[in-house]
């Protein structure tokens, strides 16, 4: 689950607006004092967040939305983890809606997962009621009739009047100006919400979105397109103006624009922000956010690109040895956050049980996949952002986008398969201009797997990282019983023929081909 999947050959054809990006690394950082524009209000919401300035990417994307740019063309932004791509949309969607106060969904953020929708709730909470602006979710952390009361507005009634339900359905309106969404709940709301409806629709954010793409989540982009287009045919079709006093009969004219040079587009059209820190470069995959004049924006001139201040370090280990290699480092770094990924699930599940069978009161390891259910995987993800937890083991569902402040150190417990990977497990450190690094732990025959790797992501150094062997050597005392512990609970989980296949490769010698499975110790 979350696993990256690269295509198996290059993309020869670039479409023809990504061949000339505007390179956002030649942009400096904005003090909000000398923004253009910005609202006083929001402003004064940054700087409770303790925001006093701007990175490049979200000065770059202001000019193009607030600024002489106007919105005019769709904005697509490559940029790496941890540049503040979330505030580079929300500030401006924010700002532009906080101009005509009319309460009705206008801006709509799709993302993967739900810990990440909710990360970016947390920051249009921050800036969005400032200017009186309100913000739903809709990710299925409570009940679809406790998201349904939270984002629809039912009318007040008369008490001992009788009245039809299907006359009210009508006078339903929307209580949030901003929907935050996963793609399954917002499909469960089109499907089936009264009163939910995209028809005033003018912003849609695609974040992450070279895995909103790859992933069909009930065919969820092509449904909102199609719900957000114009229902009439003709060039100049009539239409009703806006009127504010007739606030329940309010609607977005989207009537066919020529006298602004987009023929065959609806005005006002629906604007689309999509953004990566690998997007796709795949024509067949991009042609489906039917994309409006897009503007190519990136950081530097290289596909794939790490944080600044990110320290990348390999470190070579013993067969069958990685759990001890490993155990060290975490002694090394005494109360320091840190992430350890896997390759799957299952090994991040075995890998953090071995970790607290070493028994080291320092090190309090909590898992972090998929295989947990959401609200385990909420409850452990918020103590370690408190934390209450230092030593987190991951599988990918945790690369994508989310922000966890303090994390200085990353390991790469298996070496990732793919450059997307190891772009998106890198950026859970180094954020936000901090400084960081990333660590993969290899055995001898990944060496020059990994040096193929690094020439994909753009790095150019990634020394080796020694570790003294007087600091492995009591290490390796405990490693043995710990090792046992997780052989026992393997076997006492496992189906009959899994535990005898288990204690065969134990009596064989190739324990560790077993633990393969459960610590990638192959």
């Amino acid at each position: 689950m979350g696993r990256d999947k690269e295509d198996k050959t290059e993309i020869d054809s670039v479409v023809p607006w990504m061949r000339a990006p505007v390179d956002v690394s030649n942009v400096e950082n904005c003090a909000l004092e000398t923004l253009p524009c910005l609202n006083p209000k929001l402003k004064k919401a940054l700087e409770n967040m303790g925001i006093s300035s701007l990175f490049p990417v979200q000065v770059a994307v202001w000019h193009e939305t607030i600024g002489p740019g106007g919105f005019e063309r769709d904005i697509c932004v490559n940029s790496p983890t941890g540049s503040g791509k979330t505030l580079s949309y929300a500030l401006p969607i924010v700002q532009i809606l906080a101009s005509r106060p009319v309460r009705c969904l206008r801006a709509l953020v799709v993302l993967p997962t739900r810990d990440l929708a909710l990360q970016v709730k947390d920051v249009f909470d921050a800036i969005a009621p400032a200017v009186g602006l309100s913000v739903g979710s809709a990710v299925g952390q409570s009940s679809i009739a406790g998201e349904i009361s939270q984002l629809i507005k039912t009318p007040k009634l008369d008490a001992g009047i009788c009245y039809d339900p299907d006359d009210l359905s009508q006078n339903l309106e929307s209580a949030v100006d901003i929907l935050v969404a996963t793609p399954g709940r917002l499909m469960d709301h089109i499907n089936n919400t009264k009163g939910f409806t995209l028809e005033h629709l003018r912003y849609l954010v695609v974040d992450e979105t070279d895995r909103l793409l790859r992933e069909a989540y009930q065919s969820w982009l092509p449904t909102v397109l199609q719900l957000t287009q114009t229902s009439d045919d003709g060039l100049f079709p009539s239409f009703t103006p806006f009127v504010p006093s007739a606030f329940g009969s309010l609607k977005t004219v989207r009537r066919q624009s020529v006298e602004r040079g987009f023929k065959g587009k609806p005005y006002p059209r629906l604007v689309k922000m999509v953004l990566s820190a690998t997007l796709t470069q795949d024509p067949s995959k991009l042609i489906q956010l039917d994309l409006h004049h897009p503007l190519f924006m990136t950081t530097g001139g290289s596909r794939y690109r790490l944080p600044e201040k990110l320290e990348c370090l390999r470190l070579i280990c013993e067969t069958g040895m990685k759990p001890v290699y490993l155990v060290a480092l975490l002694k090394s770094w005494e109360g320091e956050k840190c992430i350890i990924f896997t390759s799957s699930v299952e090994t991040t599940r075995r890998l953090c049980k071995l970790l607290n069978f070493f028994g080291d009161p320092k090190i309090k390891a909590k898992e972090y996949s998929g295989g947990l259910n959401q609200s385990v995987r909420s409850k452990e993800l918020k103590a370690f952002r408190k934390g209450d937890i230092q030593v987190l083991v991951a599988s990918d569902a945790l690369t994508r986008g989310m922000d966890v402040k303090g994390v200085t150190n990353v390991i790469n417990y298996d070496m990732p398969p793919f450059a997307k990977t190891f772009i998106h497990r890198a950026g859970r450190t180094a954020r936000a201009g901090q400084a960081g690094r990333c660590f993969t732990l290899l055995s001898n025959h990944e060496v020059r797997r990994f040096s193929k790797l690094l020439k994909k992501v753009g790095s150019d150094s990634c020394p080796i990282y020694t570790i003294q062997p007087t600091s492995l050597d009591s290490i390796r005392a405990t490693y043995t019983p710990a090792l046992e512990k997780l052989k026992e609970l393997v076997e006492s989980e496992a189906p009959k023929k899994g535990r005898q296949a288990f204690r065969h490769n134990s009596r064989t010698g190739n324990s560790q081909t077993k633990l393969n499975k459960t610590t990638s110790e192959a």
